[in-house]
């Protein structure tokens, strides 16, 4: 069976675990507006498992992840300044073909981050 559908995996690598509770959100940028397709937490194994039901929500176009780095580093308690250099991570990308499977891995510390098409 062909994998298909958008997948997101995060790890904090600044502490070298899955970010377990970051908060992710992802929207369909559609011609009728922003369409939250799902709004939830990164799970024990590090992977945003409702995007398993949204496979068939996931058509040619433009998304956006948003990660919520700032307050997923505050609730972990790491120091952190008042204002925090990342704080609400966005994250723009296209999907060209609705059979193919777009991976994102994101990695990040409280500093920096990275995010591509990966090839889960």
């Amino acid at each position: 069976m062909e994998m298909h559908g958008i997948s997101v995996h995060v790890v904090d690598v600044s502490r070298g675990l899955v970010a377990q509770g970051l908060a992710v959100r992802l929207e369909h940028l559609s011609t009728h507006g922003r369409i939250v397709l799902i709004a939830s937490r990164i799970g024990a194994r590090g992977t945003l498992e409702e995007l398993d039901d949204l496979k068939s929500q996931c058509v040619p176009g433009t998304y956006e992840a948003t990660f919520s780095v700032g307050d997923y580093y505050r609730r972990a308690g790491v120091s952190m300044p008042t204002v925090p250099f990342l704080d609400e991570v966005p994250y723009r990308f296209g999907l060209a073909d609705s059979g193919q499977h777009y991976h994102l891995p994101f990695k990040m510390t409280p500093w920096g981050f990275s995010c591509f098409r990966g090839g889960a």
